[in-house]
């Protein structure tokens, strides 16, 4: 049974080992990794810039979160441990995906041609696949926006530009490479995603003469781990702070909750109104932690709704002109920005605007109109950048599957995101993103369903999905997760979600307290289940132990014990009003 993995980015690498661990006399798989790119990594390889980090968790020697370049060397030595390596092809482009008469699918490829760098064979070779696994990502071709004008950028230079020798540029983040780029320019960026955050940080350090950061409506402004703040003088740090996204915790949260209590998301609008609530008491602000501008409009302001911005170290250069607390508050508690992240003694500042409605033939940016704090303020400049970078994201591309085959694509993948009804043979791996977490994660625990859904092995029917973030119909992106309720879901669904007194019977009160505690990690799926593992144990009880002992009493307490009392009693509630319900006959 071949396997057919298009894409050796984490996803990809992901599927590979674990098709090849999945193998048995009735399934036996071989799973083949195409990689048009000369080496492994996706996006993290070939769509990145030298200061871009990514959350993955490795032993406790290393960082929470790593540079791309150790990431991608982790990448390699995971391919090498799992003898996923040997599977990859590398320079290999598929061309088309199509059905084959006698069922599977025809997988034609090119080789890029090693006497004409940069050419490719014309002449494709083709494989019959049982099993197509698309994991080519989010990230594939830049997206554009449409802005009236933007040519005339390219025409104007100020006297002060050309003495310096800068010629104008317009480009997209993934043409960003370094910081001599835009050292001494007067840039404008489009789009305050991850992307947008880091280059206008890069750009405050590496002096640009100018930086202004536009935003379509708003971000929601978190770092990847909280760090120190001060209370009546006190100041309480955190050596080792731990990242945001393992604060979540498991019991009553993410397991052992009630259908109604999932249907309903109060979990999701509970934790936003406690959190708003704590940000303004340590930080004089609800729009997100000590964010001071660019808030979003009150319906999509939490973690419901939206992707956490973890890109925190421009936000003190952007808050400049708009902080504003009263001192006695500052003195009762303030949020403390890590010291490399403070902006040097200078008035240097990133101006935060809408994004430009279009550009005058003298190269002066338009601004719409409105009452947002940063309109008000940048509607008295005149900008005229010299630079300006599209940060406006990625669009897929799946022009690789045939048009007459019927394929889908992952926006119609109705079963857990993963494939569609009817057409399960084909699998998209890695095309969901988390409101905060990581994707790699997820990709795994997709793979495992996606072959349990293969051998027969998910409970049916499935129950509803209550892990898409709360959008408009019209909303751009729509394939937005809660990262612990759709991994859990999935863990459900497989029979992979231990229960309480399995856990403590099998492995002790120390895995029980972990999993009680600590997030929806993958490593608590791997204790039961399909994909159980021998080494789970061991993990859990040291690396993912280390998560929760890092928070310290304090926080275990407050982001522990007291929200895992009030959702089990929530929960509990929702299963005494239903067997109450039923007992009466009315449900």
């Amino acid at each position: 049974m071949k396997v057919v993995i298009v894409g050796a980015g984490p996803a990809g690498l992901v599927t590979c080992k674990t098709f090849m661990q999945a193998t048995t006399t009735e399934f036996p798989f071989e799973p083949i990794v195409l990689e048009q790119e000369d080496d492994i990594g996706g996006t993290f390889r070939y769509r990145s810039y030298e200061i871009s980090t990514c959350d993955f968790r490795l032993p406790l020697s290393h960082p929470d979160h790593l540079t791309l370049e150790e990431y991608v060397d982790y990448l390699r030595a995971y391919s090498k441990h799992f003898d996923v390596e040997q599977r990859i092809q590398l320079n290999t482009k598929v061309v088309n995906i199509k059905r084959a008469p006698e069922g599977g699918h025809l997988v034609s490829y090119v080789r890029r041609r090693v006497d004409e760098p940069g050419e490719w064979e014309t002449s494709p070779a083709v494989i019959h696949a049982t099993y197509v696994a698309v994991c080519t990502g989010l990230h594939v071709i830049p997206a554009i926006a449409d802005i009236p004008g933007i040519e005339h950028v390219l025409k104007n230079t100020s006297p002060e530009g050309e003495k310096a020798g800068i010629k104008p540029a317009v480009f997209h983040s993934a043409d960003y490479n370094s910081r001599s780029q835009i050292n001494g320019r007067r840039l404008m960026i489009l789009g305050t995603g991850e992307t947008g955050m880091d280059l206008a940080y890069e750009a405050a350090k590496a002096q640009a003469k100018e930086v202004i950061l536009c935003s379509r409506a708003g971000f929601l402004s978190f770092p990847k781990a909280l760090n120190d703040f001060e209370i009546l003088g006190f100041k309480f740090e955190s050596k080792n702070p731990v990242p945001i996204d393992s604060l979540i915790t498991n019991f009553a949260e993410t397991a052992y909750v009630h259908p109604w209590v999932a249907a309903s998301h109060i979990r999701w609008f509970i934790s936003d109104f406690v959190i708003k609530r704590v940000l303004w008491v340590l930080t004089g602000t609800q729009a997100g932690c000590n964010q001071w501008v660019g808030e979003l409009e009150p319906e999509r302001l939490g973690r419901a709704y939206v992707f956490l911005n973890k890109s925190h170290k421009a936000m003190p250069y952007i808050n400049r002109p708009y902080r504003d607390r009263p001192k006695l508050m500052e003195y009762l508690s303030r949020y403390l920005d890590p010291p490399e992240d403070m902006p040097p003694h200078t008035d240097f500042i990133v101006d935060l605007a809408p994004f430009p409605s279009h550009f005058l033939p003298n190269g002066r940016a338009v601004f719409p109109m409105s009452k947002r704090k940063d309109a008000i303020r940048i509607a008295r400049k005149d900008v005229r950048p010299d630079t300006v970078i599209y940060a406006t994201g990625y669009k897929q591309d799946f022009s690789f599957l045939d048009s007459e085959s019927g394929y889908a694509t992952p926006a119609e993948a109705d079963v857990r995101n993963i494939t569609k009804t009817g057409d399960e043979t084909v699998g998209f791996i890695g095309f969901v993103r988390p409101g905060v977490g990581a994707i790699p994660p997820i990709a795994e625990m997709q793979v495992f369903f996606w072959i349990s859904l293969l051998k027969g092995q998910v409970k049916k029917p499935l129950p509803p999905p209550h892990y898409h973030l709360l959008v408009k119909e019209n909303a751009r992106i729509k394939y937005g997760v809660d990262h612990s309720t759709y991994v859990s879901t999935l863990a459900k669904d497989i029979g992979a979600a231990p229960g309480l007194w399995e856990v403590w019977r099998e492995y002790g009160m120390h895995a029980l307290i972990c999993y009680c505690f600590g997030a929806a990690f993958v490593t608590f799926y791997r204790l039961v289940g399909p994909f159980r593992s021998d080494s789970a144990p061991a993990i859990i009880k040291t690396e993912l132990w280390d998560t929760i002992t890092r928070r310290g009493i304090l926080g275990n307490l407050l982001m522990g014990v007291i929200p895992m009392l009030f959702y089990f009693t929530l929960n509990a509630c929702a299963y005494l009003a239903e067997k109450l319900g039923r007992t009466i006959g009315i449900l």
